[in-house]
């Protein structure tokens, strides 16, 4: 976590990058799944993050709103520019507020819920959680490595459960694609 170290001594944002020790296991494996199971896994993942933002926001419904439109729209109940409008919507939220755990938080969850339209976002999502959980705890590591064992079961799960066909999908999710988080990394070792 010395990468983390040197970027709260720098006052960075975001502490986590693609590049970070720690998310590599976990980004191998976001690379081998399909689309549609990392969206069952965003939609579980970014539970959290939603959770906490409307606690502390009570009286702020767009929140629960952009997780609603996107489940929408991963069923092909909507089109994507709803969706997307109200994604970018939490990310603005976030430019109004003072406290940079639920800053981190919002980013969080838009990036989450981004991941319907490509799997680039998906580790988004992880990138700005554990910099909320850094931010808001002294003593973060091992709640930094818990949440990334999380992650790692949930998208376990989240691949067994989406074999079952139990969920509606949107016909772009039905189509089988090249995995682009998997296309990125090919690009990054020079494949």
């Amino acid at each position: 976590m010395k990468d983390v170290e040197k970027r709260l001594k720098r006052k960075n944002k975001i502490l986590f990058t693609r590049e970070s020790v720690c998310l590599q296991d976990l980004l191998r494996s976001i690379e081998k799944q399909n689309h549609r199971t990392l969206v069952l896994w965003a939609f579980t993942c970014t539970k959290k993050p939603l959770t906490i933002l409307k606690e502390n926001y009570p009286q702020e419904l767009q929140f629960q709103t952009t997780y609603d439109l996107c489940v929408a729209w991963s069923q092909g109940k909507i089109k994507m520019a709803k969706a997307k409008r109200s994604i970018l919507d939490v990310h603005a939220l976030a430019k109004t507020m003072k406290n940079p755990v639920d800053i981190a938080l919002c980013h969080a969850l838009g990036q989450g819920l981004a991941t319907i339209h490509v799997e680039t976002h998906a580790i988004g999502l992880a990138l700005y959680e554990l910099s909320a959980i850094v931010l808001a705890n002294k003593d973060y590591e091992l709640l930094v490595n818990e949440r990334i064992e999380e992650y790692k079961l949930c998208l376990l799960n989240c691949a067994k459960q989406e074999k079952q066909n139990e969920y509606t999908w949107a016909p772009f999710l039905l189509e089988d694609r090249v995995n682009k988080e998997w296309l990125l990394h090919q690009k990054q070792i020079g494949k």
